[in-house]
């Protein structure tokens, strides 16, 4: 897909939501689109309606982010690790699987190039690693799960370094 003479809309998924500063960092995110001629879709960008309770209040918010990445021309996704080696955020993960089912392109970007692999505490039996739990660790040599790995173009930098990386592909897909 080649860039639109409209300007883009980048989706930026991530775990940026849960950072004690959020708002003022999805600023910045969406002001590094905005000096690249894209226009920037924050999850936090829509007020939740302060009346709601939790589960309904949740529901809101995955309506709202979903209707996001569909209006979106492509989506930018933070896959660093989260809440452990080698783990991005889930909610991320269903972004990035969400904007993959409706065709979107995707670009991630994350800060260790190394195989999950090496990123990951194992023990190997010989054949195979297995992670403290006791689950395989997948190696075919990729920094993320292969199903993110493979849906999406990863970059290794920041999200400045994954933006630019679009433009210089001239192309979101």
């Amino acid at each position: 897909m080649e860039r639109a003479a409209a300007t883009p809309r980048v989706y930026l998924a991530g775990f940026d939501v849960f950072r004690s500063d959020a708002l003022s960092h999805g600023q910045h995110l969406k002001a590094l689109c905005q000096v690249r001629g894209m226009i920037g879709l924050y999850p936090l960008d829509k007020e939740v309606p302060d009346e709601l309770e939790p589960r309904v209040k949740a529901q809101w918010i995955c309506r709202a982010n979903m209707d996001a990445i569909r209006s979106a021309d492509v989506v930018m996704a933070n896959l660093n690790d989260f809440r452990g080696p080698g783990e991005p955020d889930s909610g991320t993960a269903f972004e990035v699987g969400f904007a993959a089912a409706l065709g979107k392109p995707i670009w991630a970007y994350v800060d260790d190039d190394r195989p999950l692999l090496e990123r990951v505490s194992v023990s190997t039996d010989g054949s195979a690693a297995y992670c403290a739990k006791g689950f395989a660790v997948e190696d075919f040599g990729l920094n993320v799960n292969l199903m993110l790995a493979c849906s999406a173009r990863i970059v290794v930098g920041g999200p400045q370094t994954c933006l630019d990386a679009m433009i210089a592909s001239m192309q979101f897909s």
